[in-house]
C-alpha cells in the first residue's frame, strides 16, 4: 500500500473579486517552516502543499499544518494546480529542484531562497528556464527588505553623499568562533560566501549594479576543504573601490551581521542590520535605528523583512509585476562568487 503522503487539501476559497495564490514550499527546514507560516499569513496567498521527503518532518507537518497537503516528491506538487513555489532545501539541491519544477510545469512562478544556485552556471540555465516560463522569479536576499539597508539605499539615489568613491563590507557570524580545526562541530558543506558572504555581495550590487573582483584570499579556518572567512576587492566600472571582510569565526556576534562604510565626494554612510548613520563633509550628521524607520510589518516572525519579501512576491505576481531581486540579478552574485573562488587560487 502506498504511504499516505498527503493530508486534506484546503479549498481553496475565492470571493468576488479577491485574488488568491495557490504556493508550495519544498524543504521543510528553518527557511521552509518560516516561509511556509508567513504565506499562511497573507490574506492574498493559499499556502496549498508541503514537501519535504522525511518522513519524520512530514509526520510533524501534519499537526502543525493540520489543512494543508504534505508530499514527499517535488512531482507530487503537480496535482495541486499551484500558481508559485518556494524552494528553501539546500543550496546544492536548488538547480535539480527548480529544473523539474520549470519542465514538469508545475508553476510558472519561482521562489529561491538564496543563493539562487552552487555556482554561475547553474544560475544561467536557471535564468534561461525562468524566462521561458513567462512567469515572476525571485531569490531571497531579505536584506534588501531591511529598513536600514533600504534607507541607505535611498540616500545613495538622491546623491545625499555625492558620488560613492569607495566601500568596505563585513559579514560576520559566531558560528565557528572557538571551534578547533578539524573538529566535526564545525564541518559544514557550505561555504561562508554562499551561506553569509552572498548578503554582502547582494547588497553591493544593490547600491553600485556591477562590480569585478581584482582579488581574493579565501581561507579554511575550521572545515578543510569549505572556505570559513574570505577577503575581496572589487572594483566597478564608474572607479568605485571596495571591500569585503567575511567570516564565521568572529567572537560576540549573537546574531549575523552585515554592514558597509560608504564613502562619497560629500560625505559618509555606515550601515547595519540594526542602525544607519550619514556623516556629510559640512559637519551635519543624521542616525536612524530601525525604529525610527517604521519597522513594522502586518505579520513578525524572524525579523520584519522577511514579511516584506514574501509579501512582494506574492503581489508582484498577483499583479503582473516584476520581483526583486530577480534571477537575472541574483546570478551575478553566484558569478562573483565563482570569481573570488577563482582569484584567490
Amino acid at each position: 500500500m502506498a504511504e499516505h503522503d498527503d493530508c486534506t487539501l484546503k479549498l481553496h476559497a475565492e470571493s468576488a473579486g479577491d485574488l488568491n495564490l495557490k504556493v508550495a514550499v519544498v524543504g521543510m527546514g528553518k527557511m521552509g517552516l518560516l516561509h511556509a507560516s508567513i504565506l499562511n499569513a497573507i490574506p492574498e496567498a493559499e499556502l496549498a502543499a508541503l514537501c519535504d521527503k522525511s518522513f519524520l518532518i512530514r509526520k510533524f507537518l501534519k499537526k502543525l499544518f493540520k489543512e494543508i497537503a504534505v508530499v514527499n516528491s517535488v512531482d507530487k506538487l503537480s496535482r495541486f494546480d499551484l500558481d508559485a513555489v518556494y524552494i528553501t532545501t539546500p543550496i546544492a539541491l536548488h538547480y535539480p529542484i527548480a529544473k523539474t519544477i520549470y519542465t514538469e510545469n508545475i508553476a510558472p512562478n519561482l521562489f529561491i531562497e538564496k543563493t539562487l544556485a552552487s555556482n554561475f552556471k547553474e544560475s544561467k540555465e536557471l535564468c534561461e528556464l525562468a524566462q521561458n516560463s513567462g512567469g515572476v522569479n525571485m531569490v531571497g536576499y531579505m536584506r534588501r527588505f531591511a529598513v536600514t539597508f533600504q534607507k541607505a539605499k535611498n540616500l545613495l539615489e538622491e546623491k545625499a553623499i555625492g558620488e560613492i568613491t569607495s566601500f568596505k563590507a563585513y559579514a560576520y557570524s559566531s558560528d565557528f568562533y572557538g571551534i578547533e580545526k578539524g573538529s566535526k562541530h564545525g564541518t559544514s558543506n557550505i561555504g561562508v560566501l554562499r551561506d553569509l558572504g552572498c548578503h554582502a555581495v547582494d547588497l553591493a550590487l544593490w547600491f553600485l549594479e556591477e562590480l569585478k573582483v581584482e582579488r581574493a584570499k579565501v581561507e579554511p579556518i575550521v572545515s578543510r576543504n569549505v572556505e570559513d572567512s574570505a577577503k575581496v576587492k572589487f572594483t566597478a566600472s564608474n572607479g568605485v573601490v571596495g571591500e569585503l571582510d567575511v567570516s564565521r569565526c568572529v567572537g560576540k556576534y549573537r546574531m549575523p551581521a552585515v554592514g558597509f562604510l560608504i564613502k562619497g565626494s560629500e560625505g559618509t554612510i555606515s550601515v547595519n542590520d540594526d542602525e544607519l548613520e550619514m556623516s556629510l563633509n559640512s559637519g551635519k550628521s543624521c542616525r536612524w535605528f530601525r525604529h525610527d524607520l517604521h519597522d513594522t510589518v502586518e505579520f513578525w516572525l524572524g525579523a520584519p523583512e522577511y514579511f516584506r519579501e514574501d509579501n512582494h512576491f506574492v503581489k508582484s505576481v498577483l499583479h503582473n509585476g516584476s520581483a526583486e531581486p530577480d534571477f537575472q540579478k541574483s546570478a551575478k552574485v553566484d558569478r562573483l562568487i565563482d570569481e573570488i573562488k577563482v582569484k584567490a587560487g
